[in-house]
């Protein structure tokens, strides 16, 4: 139905229902054009909502400096400049004692400080290794790719002289606390 079509309906059902009565004449069916008109009447308005709306961009900047704020809170402070929430969580986690800090040796002597939950097995434990290489990778702009299935076939990860190995095991099994050191060790060759 045109707008035009439901304005002359509205007169005529204006003038059937008589001038002169207490106005009970109009039906259901004369108030569903009216819905209409006012859906028509609405639409614009979306529309001046959807200009006011800001860029994705806009919106990350902020984001991005709300969280560069919240990082300079003392609990957090050890954390990046370009923080991702994922790391805020766990600090925060490790903060109340819901998950551990496991440093890892590099081979090169780097100490990398990876949080991972209390109950974490050896597969969590490499995937936070991954993830926190990934990350420092993303910041320094170093290397772009790390095979890591090369990496997992040429090292151990080792704890006071015993090899992580059952991926499924927990690191508490091994006995690793928070704070411990874990390091890579190169896998001798079988010949």
């Amino acid at each position: 139905m045109t707008s035009v079509s439901m304005m002359e309906e509205q007169s005529q059902d204006t003038v059937g229902a008589g001038g002169g009565g207490g106005g009970g004449g109009q039906s259901v069916k004369d108030e569903e054009p009216d819905n209409e008109n006012l859906t028509e009447m609405a639409a614009p308005d979306a529309e001046e909502e959807d200009e006011d709306a800001l860029p994705h961009s806009e919106i990350l900047d902020i984001f991005e400096e709300g969280l560069a704020r919240l990082v300079q809170d003392p609990l957090l402070c050890d954390l990046p400049i370009q923080v991702t929430l994922e790391e805020v969580n766990s600090q925060i986690a490790l903060e109340y004692g819901q998950a551990m800090t496991v440093k890892v040796l590099k081979a090169d002597g780097e100490i990398m400080p990876i949080v991972v939950v209390q109950n974490a097995t050896v597969l969590d434990l490499k995937k936070a290794i991954c993830r926190f290489m990934e990350l420092k990778q993303q910041r320094e702009g170093g290397v772009k790719h790390v095979s890591w299935r090369y990496v997992w076939r040429t090292y151990h990860l080792v704890f006071q002289g015993e090899k992580l190995e059952d991926d499924k095991m927990r690191l508490k099994d091994y006995g690793i606390r928070n704070r411990d050191e874990v390091t890579f060790m190169k896998r001798l060759r079988k010949k």
